[in-house]
């Protein structure tokens, strides 16, 4: 039986809310992430940045910036062995820019994707989905990129019913 895996990244530490920013010790994302994995019981990875961003909201979004501007590639920690085991992706991201944070890319384009199929959740604060869904689709060739789901982040620890709905009706 294949698996399932939930792959995501995830911003600590100053993060815009409704009214301004707040610190997380742990990211929106991040918490999204844990309830697709426990209602799924699948396995999970953290896509975690050789150079941190920082973690001051307006300097995160200055980097965020330049690297969509360039199509940056922002080398990674760690990879999976193999994602062969896998025919489903959970793909869990903040909205940077318009689309998912560069490192996403980063991680997705050093594996084979072909046959397998992603559902993209991406939190934000209003911008939605933006040009993730395309961007995805472009990027990781060979794979069945699904519609994807939007949640708002500052709503995401109060939503675990409904993303873990989403997730399971995904399957």
């Amino acid at each position: 039986m294949a698996k399932t895996l939930v792959v995501y990244f995830s911003h600590k530490g100053e993060n815009f809310m409704p009214g301004g920013t707040q610190v997380l010790e742990k990211g929106n994302t991040e918490y999204a992430a844990e309830f697709i994995q426990e209602a799924l019981d699948a396995d999970l990875f953290e896509i975690d940045t050789v150079k941190a961003y920082s973690s001051n909201y307006r300097e995160c979004c200055k980097e965020a910036a330049s690297e969509a501007k360039t199509n940056a590639r922002p080398e990674i920690k760690d990879y999976l062995p193999s994602l062969e085991e896998y025919d489903t992706l959970f793909v869990c991201y903040p909205n940077w820019c318009g689309t998912a944070p560069m490192c996403i890319f980063t991680f997705l384009e050093h594996y084979d994707l072909t046959g397998k199929k992603i559902h993209p959740l991406c939190t934000n604060e209003g911008s939605g989905l933006a040009n993730s869904v395309q961007d995805l689709q472009k990027y990781c060739t060979g794979a069945d990129v699904q519609p994807g789901f939007s949640i708002l982040g500052h709503q995401v620890k109060d939503s675990k019913e409904a993303i873990t709905t989403w997730a399971k009706n995904a399957l």
